[in-house]
């Protein structure tokens, strides 16, 4: 065995340590090997519904001839069950899975591999408006325009929710890495982390985040799980697993979990702040000379162009625009800068320093500079967890490409740069300046609707997705709930609760 499968058999994923090759080469005999193998006994196939949840549709295994159907053929589904946009009249859908998503399921009462699938149309064809098929067209056509390949991958902000506990009280808003006992469901998110890297998510690290309250008799706090840049349609998977382990963690240990925008006045709010680069031939395209690339200045500025509209998929619900009000650190306004978080994209330390600050810490090494420009990645932190996942990276995969075709996108870069704390008052004139973004889900519907020609271009969104996205967000006829109620934390708490397990 060489050296590379004796890596893959120490693999966090099962199937992956079983088989030792890598999940993106998983074939359907590789799946039925595992399972005749392994003695699994049920295969559950799990696709996203229009409500950004995992569903699950479970199978018996009797015999091979059976399993070799339901993963050749797959089985059909009530589109219309699933998505509003798809009329009763013509609801069948087929869903397929996709091997390389295989993992053996960690909560499953029986062995069972689950995989998460793609939907296809009466005709055999990929549904034009599924989530997984736009993102895969997005990330098509960003590779046609630019020659790279977009990668990325998110923060996953959640708070979990446990019986108030008076022993070593945590310092509110102060868990910013908080070490137990004063953070005290650490413990669990680090089972969470080990379940999510079972399924296949490939994790940075995971930590305590600053928000941390008691209300009613309950203790909230905030933790965060980021992971690693991967392929586009890859980091939305995980990111969905991610959502589902930690519920399911919960669930079984007793807490309730919530990625909600906004729990409760005057505390923080959780995001899902999305990174991304470019790549070409494995080789990251984010800086050049140890500074940001132009290319990295021309994504940048097709975010700043389509900002107004990428809420219409990374804010979904009227909560999204209680955590995006000014001076916090949710972003309001349109424009970007180094390492600064008081803007809506922004360009984080990317170890571009050339020094070995590991030598330094520990004079036994000897020194050496490694190249570390693959670690650099851009931020755009206006979404939250109430994101459609596939349909906030497809927006950002069109956003970069469109920052290619736009003539003067690096102009446009330059006029959003901002290098102060924009909410400082002695900075309100360069503030004015600044386009601000949407405050409720009709103003966000309005912007989709003034952009959408270009998430349609390519034939990447489909129009039809397109006017359901924006028909939900009109739906909420919230033009005005943040003025009218945001002083009355009563009803904000009601809104709270109505949309607590939102995404």
């Amino acid at each position: 065995m060489n050296d590379y499968n004796e890596k893959l058999a120490f693999h966090a994923n099962p199937v992956v340590a079983f088989l030792k090759k890598p999940a993106a080469e998983f074939t359907k005999a590789d799946i039925v090997k595992y399972i005749c193998e392994n003695e699994i006994r049920m295969v559950n196939f799990m696709y996203p519904g229009g409500d950004g949840k995992l569903k699950t549709l479970n199978f018996v295994l009797t015999d091979l001839d059976y399993l070799d159907t339901i993963l050749t053929c797959g089985e059909r589904v009530d589109g219309s069950s699933l998505f509003s946009f798809i009329q009763a009249g013509s609801s069948d859908l087929y869903v397929l899975p996709r091997f390389r998503t295989a993992f053996l399921d960690p909560f499953a009462p029986l062995p069972t591999l689950t995989m998460l699938c793609s939907f296809f149309d009466k005709d055999g064809q990929p549904l034009a408006s599924a989530p997984e098929q736009t993102l895969r067209k997005a990330s098509e056509a960003f590779t046609r325009v630019t020659g790279m390949q977009f990668e990325a991958m998110g923060e996953l902000e959640y708070y979990v929710i446990s019986d108030d506990e008076q022993v070593f009280p945590a310092v509110d808003q102060r868990g910013y890495h908080e070490s137990a006992p004063y953070a005290k469901t650490n413990d669990f998110r680090t089972r969470c982390m080990e379940a999510i890297a079972q399924t296949g998510g490939q994790i940075k690290y995971g930590h305590s985040e600053v928000g941390n309250f008691t209300l009613d008799g309950k203790t909230y706090e905030q933790n965060e799980i980021e992971f690693l840049p991967v392929p586009v349609e890859q980091a939305a998977d995980q990111l969905m697993l991610a959502k589902w382990v930690i519920r399911n963690m919960a669930w079984q240990e007793g807490y309730d979990v919530t990625f909600a925008p906004k729990i409760t006045t005057g505390k923080a709010g959780s995001g899902l702040h999305i990174h991304m680069r470019m790549t070409k031939d494995g080789h990251n395209q984010m800086l050049s000379e140890g500074v940001l690339s132009q290319d990295a200045r021309r994504m940048i500025a097709g975010m700043m162009d389509l900002a107004p509209s990428i809420t219409a998929f990374g804010n979904k619900n009227p909560t999204s625009y209680f955590r995006l009000v000014p001076h916090q650190e949710a972003p309001t306004n349109v424009c970007w800068g180094d390492r600064n978080r008081s803007v809506l994209v922004r360009v984080p330390l990317g170890w571009a320093a050339g020094t070995d600050m590991s030598a330094m810490a520990n004079p036994n090494e000897q020194a050496q500079v490694r190249d570390m420009s693959g670690k650099q990645t851009v931020e755009m932190r206006s979404p939250d967890g109430s994101a459609d996942l596939y349909q906030l990276l497809a927006g950002l995969c069109v956003a970069c490409r469109h920052g290619f075709e736009m003539a003067d996108a690096l102009e446009v870069a330059e006029r959003t740069y901002v290098n102060v704390n924009i909410h400082d008052a002695q900075n309100a004139d360069r503030l004015a300046q600044l386009a601000q973004l949407p405050d409720s889900c009709v103003a966000s519907a309005a912007c989709l609707a003034k952009q959408r020609e270009v998430y349609e271009q390519y034939d990447v969104f489909s129009p039809a997705m397109i006017d359901g996205i924006i028909a939900q967000l009109r739906a909420f006829d919230d033009a005005s709930l943040r003025k009218n109620i945001e002083n009355y934390p009563e009803e904000v708490l009601k809104l709270v609760n109505e949309y607590f397990h939102c995404g």
